[in-house]
């Protein structure tokens, strides 16, 4: 899927191509271990992952998390940093090699005025960050870390192999030995 199929979907199912949309998109490759948005960093774009997987992390005084991984067909951003236009308390790394499309902050806040269409765009996008979150939220505070496990099979099979064992256990919050007796448990 395209950034413009996606658009169709939740916006306008009749948007002929992406030059007629009231904002320009952009395509890039992205290659893996590339840090796309570091800390501190002001983010002015939203990506649309068409290939690759994408980790956003998030770090205190003693050590970083990995908030989450998104997948190709997947919209992702540092929100805050995004929305408010000020420094990121977040971190995006291209975890594979990436194909993406993007928007700037610019662009869609000057249409803002003009395009109900950008208007609802920008609402959608902020509604799926935040339903993803509150999922992520209740999911982590009322399942284990093998039912984690297990539902990120099921939701991206595919892609799971691609995800480095360091990463999957930081994302799950166990060591990695906790992963491999879990993933030697499933397997058996």
């Amino acid at each position: 899927m395209k950034f413009i199929d996606f658009y169709r979907s939740i916006i306008n199912e009749k948007a002929p191509s992406q030059k007629d949309l009231p904002f320009t998109i952009f395509n890039t490759e992205i290659a893996k271990g590339t840090i796309i948005t570091d800390y501190g960093a002001v983010e002015n774009r939203v990506y649309f992952i068409n290939t690759g997987i994408i980790e956003l992390a998030i770090k205190n005084d003693t050590s970083e998390k990995i908030l989450d991984f998104f997948f190709p067909n997947e919209p992702v951003t540092c929100l805050t940093s995004f929305l408010l236009q000020i420094p990121s308390d977040t971190k995006m790394t291209a975890l594979t090699d990436c194909e993406v499309e993007y928007f700037e902050h610019h662009e869609i806040y000057s249409n803002y005025p003009s395009s109900i269409e950008v208007n609802k765009l920008g609402r959608i996008l902020v509604e799926h960050a935040y339903m993803r979150k509150a999922k992520r939220e209740k999911e982590f505070l009322s399942k284990t870390a093998e039912e984690l496990y297990l539902q990120l099979i099921e939701e991206h099979s595919q892609y799971i192999q691609q995800l480095p064992v360091n990463k999957l256990a930081k994302y799950l919050g166990i060591q990695p030995e906790s992963l491999s007796r879990i993933r030697k448990k499933i397997t058996s």
